[in-house]
């Protein structure tokens, strides 16, 4: 680490805090967020598991499901080994590279799955609004490209993120970051000199991924109910939106807390750094852990080849 003539850092690593102002409950809260950890694991990798087993399932919305699995498995293990290192051995030291690497996974798995999330609504909307071509427009060889259009968007809207960050910053006025993992926006604010570009295209990102995304998923779901609204009986339109119900949930527990960590750590200049913290972790732990649980107990055929795996473990051989 270099030292400039104004007091400027040139660091070739930094230091994580884990969570700022509650160092001394670390190994308290490893429990809690270790458990988390490990539910989002098991669940996720259940869910591909019993998606890959059962051949009734080998349907669009579950191969979306399960790259949902992939990617959410992505975003936990990006941060919570980080973490949970802190906590328990105090391992805040990480290089530059492997930082800027962690933000690149964070930022660009989130797109993603925001992409899938709009993937899943085009296959409900065709499923509902125009069922007999469903099979025919929805092929796997479609669903695989969806699938590699979000992660390509992804990877472009993101990789500028840590190549603007090398270029264009090299200064920085401390090696400490306030937070528990590299995010860019934590990294950017420490920045000596110029940041306006890097924060009008993180904003820029923002936009087009959480907001243009919801209002293409809210576009979908309002002629979806159009559709429903016009089926002939309650039953039929009740069975028709529980096929979209899980769907539903997921977006919601993957924009909610987004939103709510957003909006907290822009406005709410009065809340304690820990709690912002906290919720920016939580949004990248509870749609892990949500997501299998949500559609095991709602999804009949999931739900049913759960058990049956159980049962079969069960049995004494």
């Amino acid at each position: 680490m270099f030292v400039s003539n104004n007091a400027c850092l040139v660091p070739t690593s930094f230091w994580l805090t884990g969570i700022p102002g509650l160092e001394s409950l670390h190994i308290w809260l490893s429990i809690p967020f270790s458990s988390m950890y490990l539910v989002a694991v098991v669940g996720n990798m259940t869910i591909l598991v019993v998606i890959k087993l059962e051949r009734s399932l080998h349907q669009p919305m579950y191969f979306f499901l399960c790259m949902l699995a992939v990617i959410d498995l992505v975003l936990s293990t990006s941060t919570m080994p980080k973490l949970l290192a802190i906590f328990w051995f105090g391992a805040r030291h990480i290089d530059l590279d492997a930082c800027l690497a962690q933000m690149f996974f964070i930022h660009c798995f989130a797109t993603v799955e925001s992409g899938i999330f709009l993937a899943m609504a085009f296959d409900r909307y065709v499923a509902i609004c125009d069922p007999l071509r469903h099979i025919s427009v929805l092929t796997r060889a479609v669903v695989r490209r969806l699938g590699l259009a979000a992660l390509l968007r992804g990877v472009l809207y993101i990789g500028p993120l840590p190549l603007m960050i090398r270029l264009r910053l090299p200064l920085y006025q401390t090696r400490i970051i306030a937070h528990s993992y590299c995010e860019h926006m934590a990294l950017v604010t420490l920045a000596c000199g110029d940041t306006t570009v890097n924060n009008l295209y993180g904003m820029g990102i923002g936009f087009l991924v959480l907001i243009l995304d919801s209002l293409a998923i809210t576009a979908s779901y309002v002629m979806i109910f159009r559709a429903i609204t016009g089926l002939a009986t309650p039953e039929a339109r009740l069975k028709t939106l529980g096929t979209c119900s899980s769907h539903i949930c997921a977006i919601l527990v993957f924009y909610i807390p987004i939103a709510v960590s957003s909006l907290t750590h822009r406005f709410g200049h009065h809340v304690p750094p820990h709690i912002h913290i906290l919720l920016a972790n939580f949004y990248l732990l509870v749609p892990p852990i949500l997501n299998p649980v949500v559609y095991a107990v709602r999804t009949k055929q999931i739900r049913e080849r759960l058990l049956h795996i159980l049962k079969a473990g069960a049995q004494p051989k």
